[in-house]
Parts: structure tokens; sequence; C-alpha cells
């Protein structure tokens, strides 16, 4: 008998962005933003955030890659039916971009797997038409 490959949890990712006015100088091209990200477990077993992997893109499609060990100094655990959310930010030099990744997770049973990060937008308001 055949052991089937188990699939991921099902996990559900959320962001909201917001524009940082008092923290952003746009005559020195600084543009702050912050982001608020959910991670919710929509499985039937418990997983670990291990790590993430952030490509941040800015309007001159200059692109930064951030990587590092979980999210804002943590590396939760999400049980079934929970949701776990932080908050952190980004600067770019330009009042728009985009922020795109994955997180590194691994399951109640020691499985790994990648859980990809949609695209979302950075942007000050009044910067897009």
């Amino acid at each position: 008998m055949t052991q089937q490959p188990s699939k991921p949890p099902a996990i559900v990712i959320t962001t909201r962005t917001t524009y940082l006015d008092q923290q952003s100088e746009p005559e020195a091209q600084q543009f702050a933003f912050a982001y608020t990200i959910s991670i919710e477990n929509n499985g039937e077993h418990s997983v670990q955030l291990l790590s993430r992997h952030w490509l941040i893109s800015d309007a001159n499609d200059q692109q930064q890659e951030v990587q590092g060990i979980g999210v804002v100094g943590e590396q939760p655990h999400i049980l079934p039916g929970a949701c776990y959310t932080y908050s952190s930010g980004a600067v770019l030099p330009t009042q728009t971009g985009t922020m795109e990744g994955r997180y590194h997770m691994q399951s109640a049973c020691g499985a790994t797997f990648e859980v990809p990060i949609p695209a979302f937008s950075l942007a000050r308001p009044q910067s897009l038409h």
C-alpha cells in the first residue's frame, strides 16, 4: 500500500497597506508604508512560520530582496482555524511600488512547504489615477 503525499495546509494570506505621511520625506525621495498581514490557517493541523522572502519593487523597477527568519522577531505557531496578524513597514524611493513573496512553513507533522504571498500595492494617496 502506497502512502499518498499529504497536501499542504490551506493557508490564506490577506494584506492591508497604509501610507505613513508623518514618516515620509517626499523631497528626500523617502516614502514610508506600513503593511498588515493576516495568515489564516484553514487546514486541519497547526503550522509554524519559519522564514520569509520578499521582493519589494519601486516605480523605477528597482527591486530589493529581503529574507529572514520568521516575521517581526517571531516564528509563530498557527493552530487550525486560527489567524496570526502582524504589521511591519517598508520605505521606497518612489511614491508607489509593490511587494510579493513567500513564507516557508512547517506543518505539525514536520513537512515543510512554501506559501506564496500575492503581490500587493504600496501607494501614496492620489499618486495613482
